[in-house]
């Protein structure tokens, strides 16, 4: 009887020996430690950059780490839109990162404000990129009602629509006003439908004219 009891208790011993070395070996020792933090989806961020930002030392036990609290710090850089952390066993943090995108230039006085799809001004410069539409609007800033409308008709636009497209007028929200490279010109009406009215846009345009009104979805007029 003695001598089971003795084998029972050595049994728990060393498996709270095995419990024991293990949780050490995950949580406290650098054995499982970051050894690489690896940064996907980066084309104009620097990955150092978003090394220095994510702040892990090197031997840092990967269970350990703040995944959310990295992904805050990403996600904090103006020039990311989004970004994902996982670990990566036994020593990888990996991070991958949209990027905003330059969406349109602004003109804001005596410079032009770079902007992303929603209005996040990734630089100011004095002269506009000769590739981005240009956004004009009475007042520019995120809150700004007529901002906020032209933007939502660039994020519904089609690319080849997008491509062709010179310059966003906006006087207000609901009089929204498209100038295409070749020179004609889309009438918008407000931000509502965009979606629907991008498509109907894109089937309008091979049809010969100069003016195209999509204002009413439904009922589209080529002159």
């Amino acid at each position: 009887m003695r001598r089971a009891v003795r084998r029972s208790a050595l049994a728990i011993l060393l498996a709270g020996g095995v419990v024991g070395v293990a949780t050490w070996v995950v949580f406290f020792s650098p054995v499982l430690g970051v050894r690489e933090v690896e940064i996907t989806g980066n084309n104009r961020i620097p990955a150092e950059q978003v090394r220095q930002v994510v702040a892990v030392r090197t031997g840092t036990p990967l269970a350990t780490v703040d995944i959310a609290g990295v992904e805050q710090r990403v996600r904090a850089m103006r020039a990311v839109e989004s970004a994902t952390v996982e670990r990566g066993w036994p020593g990888t943090l990996h991070i991958s990162v949209v990027e905003r995108v330059p969406a349109a230039a602004v003109p804001m006085g005596v410079t032009t404000a770079v902007v992303d799809r929603y209005g996040v001004v990734l630089q100011e410069v004095a002269v506009a990129p000769p590739r981005l539409p240009v956004l004009r609007v009475q007042r520019a800033a995120v809150d700004d009602p007529a901002t906020r409308a032209g933007l939502t008709v660039l994020r519904a636009l089609p690319e080849s629509v997008l491509q062709r497209l010179r310059e966003l007028r906006v006087p207000s929200p609901r009089s929204i006003t498209l100038k295409l490279t070749d020179g004609r010109t889309v009438v918008w009406g407000d931000a509502e439908r965009s979606a629907q009215k991008g498509r109907v846009l894109l089937a309008a345009l091979a049809k010969p004219g100069t003016s195209y009104d999509v204002s009413s979805p439904q009922v589209v007029t080529v002159k």
